[in-house]
């Protein structure tokens, strides 16, 4: 396996968030039940991205985007399933979190939830504390948001 640091216009990615959006839309029951949220994960903002590949096959991804001057946000985390249960998104995390901190990003901050219970495990594992739902995740019940500094 191998690491790969690209931008959100990378095809892998791309094909990656389209799986992760079918596992979220299978997780709550439909893209309707998840409505509220698909503006906010557009690819076009997003230019900090690690793919990690098995051989050329593309197995997960992680990315984050500038949220203001000391805080990026977590954006699009995803493994697929044969893959899960194996250390990966913790390594994954590990990587995105080194990223963030060499182009000087203090904290990271993401929106999660309650269905993501492998997610919110490893966010809580790897020193990730809930804090108040922030920017357009304020007025979302269902949204946990975490913060940690890195």
């Amino acid at each position: 396996m191998h690491f790969e640091y690209t931008d959100g216009s990378n095809y892998d990615f791309i094909e990656l968030c389209h799986l992760l959006d079918s596992f979220l839309n299978n997780l709550v029951g439909g893209e309707e039940n998840r409505a509220e949220y698909i503006p906010y994960n557009s690819l076009d903002d997003i230019h900090d991205v690690i793919i990690i590949y098995d051989n050329s096959a593309p197995i997960a991804c992680a990315a984050f985007k500038k949220y203001d001057k000391e805080c990026a946000e977590v954006k699009r985390v995803f493994i697929k399933e044969k893959y899960r249960g194996k250390g990966i998104s913790k390594k994954l995390m590990k990587q995105l979190e080194a990223r963030a901190k060499e182009k000087g990003y203090k904290y990271l901050i993401l929106e999660s939830g309650e269905p993501l219970v492998s997610a919110m495990a490893l966010y809580r594992k790897i020193g990730y504390e809930v804090i108040p739902n922030y920017g357009q995740y304020k007025n979302m019940p269902d949204s946990i948001c975490m913060k940690k500094e890195i």
